[in-house]
């Protein structure tokens, strides 16, 4: 039975075409997944069936309906009627939980909200429901969850959580925008296997989208490839890997980082430029029952040696980030050593604080938060310079600026742009010559290429190779990709729950791991042949 068709689908806001003449079907217990870059229209085009769409001045046309024994056309309907299909027949499941889920409710009220509104059950039904769906999307301890806030669970926790809310009303269609980029790949592959297991057990219709073929390569059925709100591509999806026919499906399946490639050469005589020894970093928190000690670095040891990557790989809440923190005075260590050439970062005199820190870049996940929205690329980029006095005088910095940007492949004009204007490769590059800027000796990247899709991962990986070729720059890579973490690490250190579990060179790791936390870390990276294949 079919449970979606949409027919010439277009979307026009003002005089730009946004969505051109898209069509698909989905039918009970069948995926659908639709890839493309960003701005390719993916989720314009969803939000457009649904119904969601509320971009000031947009125009749909075409059709979607929505099958079954009550036939919705969605496209134009009210509001009264999209209310009445919204998390009844239709979940939703975004990118984003944290901004998803109402940070002030309990997991509680927000899940058994759609249940009062559409099944009319009782308070008591609905708190039984919540308790059911909780335990059915692997939350651990439900039933002392349920009065739990967004805030207390873990990125993948709270992912679980939408899934239940998405669920809550067995709807017929469950809409997935991007629900796993954020998440590591252990708990991407759960999520994963939880959607495809409470699809085989209701019979949920699975619209999926996704930058990465890789991802939709584990759970769909049939793939609609968009470009510039075009469909160029649409097909099963054995016939995409085995037989794309269009070039930009080509491009997609190239750019995803897989495990079997090949990584950078090794180099077995480099010195240490970075030593860290017994590095321990706890933090205090308030919780409903008093403030808490989070230990969440405990005696952490590693090497990074001049010219080479260390790959820093765990899941969420390993400690990754807090060792970056520690390292570049963002956090304040409890216990350990840590040495830069010899220079003591931990114990440094205040008057050298300025002149080791200019030794040390750090490029963050996101560009855009990490950019000020106000000041054009010229000005953020120039800032080290002026701060450290690398250039005199405003034409000499305007020209340095000019040479930063050119190493980075951007023109010389993307000076006077704001970040809005930009993309996020775009936008990466910049926050990677702004920190080229103070001529680090190390650049720590902490999640650098986690929010890009995967062809502009595939670039801005590319260029941090050949700038380390051509700058001999050493580099802290921090992820939770392994399959990154191979394309350019040397060596690489795995950490779980603030320790170190595994610390070898990468040739060496990934071909014998181990321990038994890194053959899983390993074991979840989407295979680069579909599910349907196996």
């Amino acid at each position: 039975m079919t449970v979606l068709t949409v027919q010439d689908l277009g979307v026009r806001i003002g005089a730009r075409t946004i969505v051109d003449g898209v069509s698909f079907e989905v039918a009970r217990e069948q995926t659908v997944g639709i890839v493309g870059e960003s701005g390719s229209g993916k989720t314009m085009t969803v939000l457009a069936a649904t119904g969601l769409l509320d971009a000031p001045g947009a125009r749909v046309s075409g059709s979607s309906t929505l099958g079954g024994d009550e036939p919705v056309q969605l496209v134009g309907a009210s509001p009264r009627t999209l209310r009445s299909v919204h998390g009844s027949r239709i979940g939703f499941v975004f990118q984003d939980p944290g901004t998803s889920l109402n940070p002030l409710l309990t997991l509680e009220r927000q899940i058994t909200e759609s249940l009062e509104t559409h099944r009319r059950v009782t308070r008591r039904e609905a708190q039984a429901r919540a308790l059911e769906l909780l335990d059915a999307v692997g939350l651990p301890e439900p039933s002392t969850r349920l009065h739990a806030y967004p805030h207390q669970l873990s990125g993948g926790q709270r992912q679980r959580v939408m899934i239940a809310i998405a669920l809550a009303c067995d709807p017929e269609l469950l809409i997935a925008d991007e629900p796993t980029t954020a998440l590591d790949v252990t708990t991407q592959a759960q999520i994963i296997e939880l959607v495809r297991t409470l699809q085989r057990d209701f019979g949920t219709a699975v619209v999926w989208i996704s930058h990465d073929l890789g991802v939709i390569g584990q759970v769909a059925d049939e793939v609609t490839v968009l470009r510039e709100g075009g469909v160029v591509e649409q097909a099963p999806i054995l016939d995409v890997f085995d037989r794309p026919r269009d070039d930009y499906t080509r491009d997609l399946l190239a750019a995803r980082p897989v495990l079997n490639a090949s990584g950078p050469q090794p180099v077995p005589d480099a010195d240490p430029l970075l030593e860290v020894d017994g590095l321990d970093v706890s933090f205090t928190v308030s919780t409903p029952v008093g403030r808490s000690t989070i230990h969440a670095v405990k005696d952490v040891s590693l090497r990074v040696r001049r010219g080479t990557t260390l790959g820093l790989v765990g899941e969420s809440g390993s400690g990754k980030s807090t060792v970056a923190a520690a390292l570049t005075g963002l956090a304040k260590p409890d216990r350990g050593t840590a040495t830069l050439a010899g220079a003591d970062i931990f114990g440094v005199r205040r008057a050298d604080v300025k002149a080791l820190r200019r030794r040390i870049g750090l490029v963050f996940q996101d560009p855009f938060s990490s950019l000020n929205p106000r000041a054009r690329v010229e000005s953020s980029v120039a800032e080290p310079l002026a701060v450290h006095r690398l250039a005199d005088g405003a034409a000499a910095r305007r020209a340095r600026v000019a040479e930063l940007l050119d190493l980075v492949g951007l023109p010389a004009e993307f000076a006077q742009r704001y970040p809005h204007e930009l993309s996020g490769g775009q936008r990466q590059r910049v926050s990677i010559a702004r920190a080229l800027a103070a001529e680090p000796d190390l650049l720590i990247l902490d999640e650098a290429t986690a929010s890009l899709d995967v062809s502009v991962q595939a670039r801005v990986l590319g260029l941090l190779a050949r700038l380390q070729d051509e700058l001999g720059l050493a580099y802290l890579l921090i992820g939770h990709d392994l399959a990154v973490i191979r394309q350019l690490s040397h060596d690489v250190l795995v950490m779980r729950d603030g320790e170190v579990v595994e610390n070898r060179p990468a040739e060496e790791l990934f071909s014998s791991p181990e321990h038994e936390y890194t053959r899983a870390l390993l074991a979840a990276v989407p295979p680069v042949r579909p599910r349907a294949a196996v």
